[in-house]
């Protein structure tokens, strides 16, 4: 197996499932493939009046429980594969949460720094109209990923609403609160990841108020969960890091210093009365819980045994390798998992979807009642699932979500 294919640690992660469950090998092999998938070039015309031809996908890799739904990630360096693996996670993070949905995932190779609003408005437009035919709110319904926002889903939603000859703001979530979005959008995923952290400590028998806490990563997950940690828990972030590095500081960091050193200086590795460190060295830390919330295989065999904290909170997709998996399960340390961790977000995107079908405007305070609920829901079904069958957390969360799945396939006649 290549460590730098996500698709293929995805596989890998079902494969291992494959064998607690005992699936029959039919079903496992349909399992590790996406049901469809479309590559599309999208011509725009750029602001010098030139046409450039832009690369993008749309992976639906299992619909059996419901539409399919994932974000639409605009990168320079996108791939294929990425896309399946993230497909594929959706599909069991959205089984896991209890959703009635299925799992995709979208992406378009471009730089969208490089690109004026006008070409970002037509390239969004313009991904719309080489897929709407396979998406909407009963087959696919996109959302925003990697460098893509709430602006760029309202385009798509448009687009979509022209095309099909109705106003269909259920086509696409994350959008801005004036055009259907939901309260609650933006903090969801970090503050899942909140509501999953407190039941894990509490099986640990950590007292949060009192906990310190590193963050790598501080892009919108990062950010939130640190803000978060604070206000809900009265937790001691230490550490924080981004691309650039990260900061030290046994006194604690808070929040406001360190968005504002971040916005100053396009890094928090600046912040002032704090020591700096690397990411590398931010992992191993003597802290009580580390939340990971920036790249893929961060957490390999090569570090897992100098990890120290007791709770890995995986914000980020795909952190923690699968070699990494068994040295921290056997030296003790609790995963939440990356599908389970930061469920939070879809789980808010679905409520986004039954409040544009239903035309119903939740507040603040209902849309944070109902995510506490799955994600209390969701944690505790993965812990009694790791300890039934004496797997690590991630194991369990897998068995659970693709019995689900494999039950609906099952029902349905598919296998």
């Amino acid at each position: 197996m290549t460590k730098s294919n996500p698709f293929e640690i995805a596989q890998k992660q079902l494969d291992d499932c494959a064998k607690i469950l005992n699936l029959d090998p039919g079903v496992h092999e349909f399992l590790r493939h996406p049901r469809r998938e479309f590559h599309v070039s999208i011509p725009v015309r750029m602001d010098d009046g030139s046409i450039k031809i832009f690369q993008g996908y749309r992976v639906q890799y299992n619909d059996a429980l419901g539409p399919c739904k994932g974000g639409i990630r605009y990168h320079s360096d996108e791939t294929i594969d990425t896309v399946r693996a993230l497909a594929a996670w959706m599909t069991w993070k959205t089984s896991l949460l209890g959703l009635p949905l299925g799992g995709g995932k979208g992406g378009v190779i471009c730089n969208p720094k490089e690109l004026s609003t006008g070409e970002q408005e037509r390239l969004c437009r313009g991904y719309v109209d080489m897929v709407w035919q396979n998406i909407g709110p009963e087959r696919d319904v996109p959302a925003p990923d990697v460098y893509t926002t709430p602006q760029m889903m309202a385009w798509m939603m448009d687009e979509y609403s022209k095309l099909t000859g109705s106003n269909n703001f259920g086509c696409i979530t994350g959008k801005p609160l004036c055009v259907g979005g939901s309260c609650g959008r933006s903090d969801a995923t970090a503050r899942g990841g909140m509501y999953a952290l407190r039941e894990a400590a509490r099986e640990l028998g950590i007292d949060l108020s009192r906990a310190t806490i590193a963050i790598q990563g501080y892009g919108n997950a990062g950010s939130y969960a640190h803000s978060l940690a604070k206000e809900l828990f009265g937790s001691k972030v230490v550490a924080v890091s981004d691309s650039k590095g990260g900061a030290f500081n046994p006194a604690g960091i808070e929040p406001a210093e360190a968005s504002s050193v971040k916005a100053e200086t396009c890094t928090v590795a600046s912040i002032h009365d704090a020591k700096r460190i690397s990411n590398e060295e931010l992992l191993e830390l003597n802290v009580d819980i580390l939340i990971v919330a920036a790249l893929e295989n961060v957490i390999t065999k090569e570090n897992a045994g100098n990890i120290k904290a007791r709770i890995i909170l995986e914000l980020a997709n795909g952190p923690t390798t699968p070699e990494a998996d068994e040295i921290l399960f056997n030296n003790k340390v609790h995963v939440i998992p990356d599908f389970l961790a930061n469920a939070g977000g879809v789980t808010v995107s679905y409520f986004e979807m039954v409040q544009n079908i239903m035309r119903y405007c939740w507040s603040f305070e209902e849309v944070y009642q109902r995510l506490d609920e799955r994600m209390t829901m969701a944690y505790q079904g993965v812990l009694a699932a790791s300890r039934q069958y004496n797997i690590n957390m991630r194991q369990a969360a897998y068995t659970v979500a693709v019995a689900r799945v494999v039950d609906a396939m099952k029902t349905r006649g598919w296998v």
